[in-house]
């Protein structure tokens, strides 16, 4: 993800603009410290509208001043993707991932993940170690409309869970894991992150991706409150926003760009795995992140209290 945001990103701003961007791995915690103490450490994070949103709501962002960036304007950006206090940048998905060679015919969604009768063997979800339960799969498979998922019926979600409990192996607790345990064949099939399998594929690995009911996340840019060098972040911002450049890191990541313009620079290998992509688009769903910075500690506490029972 770092060296695809270099390569499309960091060094060519670099290159126009004589500023050096430095990166550096941080907790949004550790950052939230900082901006409380008055001296944050970073002028731009790079994160999810997820974390952003909380971040909002403790005071911690400057407010995007949106006449800054040029490459916004007309650019035709879900609204959805430019909240008062963040930019979204890419599209990420969760998707479902399974081996070809294990079951008889390809899942089509996630009533047939839950469906370990049509579909046997051992499955792999997301633990919330990690990041958010997969609540929604659980909903989809069974048999809530993707226009419905929200707000999350959490009661009949852990009903779902429950039922498919027994067949999952392992609940991942890292991004790389349910690649791994897909190559090592001691799943059929997994939750994933988008692009996790690809190594998998391009190795020849009977492997294959199900985008049917994925649910996508959007990462953005925020500024922390008291930043220094809060010139320099919009003009990166502004940079990454043009269609050449979110489409230079959409072929090196899959990591669909929020300009639409972006879109028609991609071929159409690239567009296949692409969680924006028109047919993706069609059939996974925006996660609601302002359900789940609302819901997120108690659904937390309570996925550890139903792993635990």
């Amino acid at each position: 993800y770092n060296d695809a945001l270099t390569k499309a990103i960091y060094e060519p701003f670099a290159k126009e603009t004589g500023i050096t961007v430095t990166t550096v791995n941080y907790q949004s915690a550790q950052v939230i410290a900082q901006v409380k103490q008055g001296r944050p450490q970073v002028d731009l994070m790079d994160n999810s509208l997820l974390i952003f949103q909380k971040m909002t709501r403790l005071e911690c962002l400057e407010p995007v001043d949106y006449d800054r960036l040029k490459n916004v304007k007309g650019a035709g950006i879900p609204e959805v993707q430019l909240p008062e206090h963040a930019v979204g940048k890419n599209v990420w998905a969760s998707v479902m991932a399974y081996r070809t060679d294990s079951l008889k015919r390809a899942p089509k969604n996630w009533a047939d993940f839950w469906n370990t009768h049509s579909f046997s063997g051992p499955r792999s979800l997301q633990s919330v170690e990690v990041d958010l339960p997969e609540l929604e799969f659980a909903l989809l498979a069974d048999g809530v409309p993707l226009d419905k998922l929200y707000p999350l019926d959490v009661d009949r979600a852990f009903k779902s869970m429950s039922r498919i409990r027994g067949d999952v192996k392992k609940f991942w607790n890292t991004g790389a894991l349910p690649a791994v345990l897909l190559g090592r064949k001691e799943v059929v099939a997994t939750s994933l992150w988008g692009g996790r399998a690809d190594e998998l594929i391009k190795q020849g690995m009977p492997v294959a991706y199900q985008w049917n009911g994925a649910r996508r996340m959007t990462n953005g840019w925020g500024i922390p409150k008291g930043a220094d060098n809060t010139d320099a972040a919009y003009k990166l911002i502004d940079f990454s926003l043009r269609p050449e450049a979110q489409a230079a890191f959409a072929k090196l990541y899959s990591g669909s760009p929020v300009v639409p313009a972006a879109m028609k620079l991609l071929s159409e290998d690239d567009l296949v795995n692409q969680p924006t992509s028109p047919k993706n688009l069609k059939t996974g769903f925006d996660a609601d992140v302002a359900w789940w910075d609302e819901n997120r500690d108690a659904v937390t506490k309570r996925w550890q209290e139903w792993a635990d029972a």
